[in-house]
């Protein structure tokens, strides 16, 4: 599986990465829905350091279509608001 980080660049993933990825995910959306700004923010750090460190970074050549797209780390809390909602960005 492909995932952009915006403004970064592109990773591929295993099924398992995809796992850990969707539970940090739904950690997040239950810290955007509660108004938990710090402990979205650890979450959201974590998540992106997740991707960055146990995926494959594409080279910049290898343009693909990605499956998941993951806002920038420097994503306000107002914008989260609307991107980490329901089932937030990975769908299990």
């Amino acid at each position: 599986m492909i995932i952009r980080i915006m403004e970064e660049g592109q990773f591929r993933i295993s099924g398992k990465l995809y796992d850990e990825l969707n539970a940090l995910d739904n950690r997040i959306v239950d810290f955007v829905a509660e108004g938990k700004k710090e402990a979205f923010k650890l979450e959201f750090s974590k998540m992106i350091e997740v991707i960055r460190t146990k995926g494959k970074p594409l080279l910049p050549e290898e343009l693909l279509e990605s499956e998941i797209i993951v806002p920038p780390e420097d994503l306000s809390f107002e914008e989260v608001r609307e991107v980490f909602i329901g089932s937030g960005i990975f769908e299990a």
